[in-house]
């Protein structure tokens, strides 16, 4: 899974990313600190296969893991030169989804580029740049099948297809809010644009330390972008990036005693793969035994063969069944011979639905 962090100057990005990643961005009070995209892989904390490691005495435990990328921030006019203009677009067009930090609190020591503290506004700023970003891409890809349409029944329909796009944009409207219907044709076309407004968007409302407790709901910033990421169909999670940064450095059981003295429950990373995994329909499938211990991410409704080829596409092209147990009842059983024995573990073909938390062991012959 791969995430592209964006938002105005001075919002949190940066240092949001250094505690997640602990990468190490340059983060400074003054916009544009982040000039080149800074990439950081995450491991997803996962306690079940760091159980299943130590019944099997595994020699290496494999997580699953989140591509976070952070983009320098953007500014009214972005799309058109101003600021860092546009050059960050391509670093995003990839990522399944987008992490958008607002700035939901006060401090006159941080300057805001726009002078004041509305974080509607700089959601929408950011969109309408992502927006004319679009645009371009359409207009591009409308030349270029403007000359082909009066040959081909495709190319035709495809450039009504972008023309009513465009205007859609043109109005102010997200890709992703764009009505396709059923035909296979308008789907391909709209996958093929990859465009940054189709994407779904989980926002980071970065709150001072003192709001992290009540998970925001007595910020006021906070019920404005619950307000509108509702109506938005978006994912909405608080954070403190300063509180991140102070629990980056630390070890896990200081980092557990620290959090409970803040009266939290989990971290902002925790929150935000759960925010993730929710938002993407994801979920993840385990593989056992001594040599590795390992999660796989898939999207829930998975069935067997295109879980095995997650590992490798022969597991998928030469599929013949898998064999599945539970974690719970793998780690109560001791072992897979145990659970065998108790019938916990059985045989499914390719029609099996993955389940979350399911241990495979797949059969397969090319």
């Amino acid at each position: 899974m791969k995430l592209g962090i964006v938002g105005l100057p001075n919002v949190g990005k940066s240092t949001l990313f250094n505690s997640l990643t602990k990468a190490g961005a340059q983060a400074a009070n003054f916009p544009f600190c982040t000039i080149d995209p800074n990439i950081g892989v995450v491991p997803v904390p996962d306690e079940r296969i760091e159980l299943l490691g130590k019944m099997y005495n595994t020699k290496k435990v494999t997580p699953a893991s989140i591509e976070f990328v952070d983009i320098a921030g953007l500014v009214k006019g972005a799309s058109k030169g101003e600021g860092l203009g546009n050059q960050f677009l391509a670093n995003i067009r990839e990522v399944d989804a987008i992490v958008h930090v607002v700035r939901c609190f006060d401090n006159d020591n941080i300057i805001h580029v726009d002078g004041s503290i509305d974080p509607v506004r700089d959601i929408e700023t950011i969109n309408l740049e992502l927006i004319f970003a679009d645009m371009e891409v359409l207009e591009r890809r409308i030349a270029k099948v403007q000359r082909a349409a009066n040959n081909d029944k495709k190319y035709a329909k495809e450039k009504d297809f972008a023309q009513k796009l465009y205007s859609f944009l043109e109005a102010g409207n997200l890709a992703k809010n764009f009505e396709i219907g059923d035909d296979d044709d308008e789907k391909e076309f709209f996958e093929s644009y990859n465009l940054l407004t189709a994407k779904p968007v989980i926002y980071a409302a970065n709150v001072a330390e003192d709001d992290c407790a009540d998970d925001g709901n007595s910020n006021e910033y906070v019920k404005k972008v619950r307000e509108f990421a509702k109506k938005d169909g978006s994912e909405v999670f608080v954070i403190s990036a300063q509180i991140e940064q102070e629990i980056a450095e630390m070890d896990d059981d200081e980092k557990q005693m620290f959090l409970e003295e803040l009266g939290l429950k989990e971290s902002g990373l925790d929150k935000l793969i759960a925010a993730s995994y929710k938002l993407l329909g994801l979920m993840s499938f385990l593989t056992a035994g001594e040599d590795e211990c390992r999660a796989w991410t898939i999207k829930i409704g998975t069935k067997a063969p295109q879980a095995a080829g997650k590992i490798h596409t022969d597991f998928e092209r030469g599929f013949i069944r898998a064999e599945v147990v539970n974690y719970k009842d793998l780690l109560e059983c001791g072992s897979l011979a145990a659970a065998r024995e108790k019938a916990l573990a059985r045989v499914e073909g390719k029609d099996y639905v993955v389940k979350d938390g399911d241990v495979m062991l797949f059969r397969f012959n090319v």
